[in-house]
C-alpha cells in the first residue's frame, strides 16, 4: 500500500510550467530517488510532496487521506508530527549542541521531555554521534553534521524522511557512510524516504528511480 500519492501535480512560476501533471507513489520501507538536471524541478516537486510549499492543483494523498486541503496549525502539525527532513547544507543551528538541535522536532511537538531526551540519545548511538551529543556544529565534521540532520529529522518517528541532495555536500567517504545509513534505516526500521540527488550511486541503491525533465517524471527501470 502506498503512504504516498500524487495525482496531476501542477506547479507554475509566472509563465513559466515546472511541474506539468505529475504522478507519483512511495510504498513504506522505500527508498525512491528523483535524479534529473539541475533546474528540472526537482526541489519544488519534493517541496510540495513534503507540504513545504503547495501545488496550483493537483491532490496529495497521505495513507489515503487527502492532505492538499490542510493549512494552517493542522498542516504544520501534520509536517511536524509525519514527515522529516534532510538538506543538502544540515540548517543545525549553530548555537545549540548536536542533542538539542535533534531536540527541535519534540520541543515543537511538546512530547514529554524524558522520553524525548531519551529518543534522541538513542537515535545519536544508532547513528554513531552519541559521544559528540555536547559538541555544537561548529565542532562536528561535515558527515557528523549530516547525521545530527537525520537525527533530527527522525526524531519524531516520522512515516517519511525527505532529502535534498543529502550527500551533495559531503566528501566520498562521507556520502559513501549516509548511503549505507540510509540502507540501514530501511531495513532495520521500515523507514521510507524520498530523495533528490545528482549522486549516481545513491540513486543506484534505491529501490525505485524516477527522472524529473521537462516538467514530466517517468519511472527508470
Amino acid at each position: 500500500m502506498s503512504i504516498l500519492r500524487a495525482e496531476n501535480i501542477q506547479k507554475h512560476y509566472g509563465d513559466l510550467k515546472v511541474l506539468d501533471g505529475i504522478d507519483f507513489k512511495l510504498d513504506a520501507a522505500k527508498i525512491n530517488a528523483i535524479v534529473g538536471p539541475s533546474g528540472a524541478g526537482k526541489s519544488t516537486l519534493l517541496h510540495i510532496l513534503g507540504t513545504l510549499d503547495q501545488a496550483d492543483s493537483g491532490e496529495l494523498f497521505f495513507n489515503d487521506h487527502d492532505i492538499s486541503k490542510l493549512s494552517g496549525s493542522k498542516l504544520s502539525n501534520f509536517r511536524n508530527s509525519s514527515i522529516g527532513f534532510i538538506f543538502q547544507f544540515h540548517n543545525l543551528l549553530p548555537e545549540f549542541t548536536a542533542e538539542e538541535n535533534i531536540l527541535i522536532p519534540a520541543y515543537i511537538s511538546k512530547i514529554d521531555e524524558k522520553s524525548s531526551i531519551a529518543r534522541a540519545k538513542e537515535l545519536m548511538k544508532i547513528l554513531g554521534i552519541d559521544k559528540r551529543a555536547d559538541h555544537k556544529p561548529g565542532q562536528l565534521s561535515g558527515g557528523e553534521q549530516q547525521r545530527v540532520a537525520v537525527a533530527r529529522a527522525l526524531m519524531n518517528n516520522p512515516s517519511i524522511v525527505f532529502a535534498d541532495e543529502p550527500s551533495g555536500n559531503l566528501d566520498s567517504k562521507n556520502a559513501e557512510e549516509l548511503h549505507s545509513l540510509f540502507l540501514k534505516l530501511r531495513d532495520e526500521f521500515g523507514q521510507a524516504f524520498v530523495i533528490v540527488t545528482h549522486n549516481k550511486d545513491l540513486a543506484a541503491i534505491s529501490d525505485e528511480r524516477h527522472q524529473m525533465k521537462d516538467g514530466k517524471l517517468s519511472r527508470l527501470l
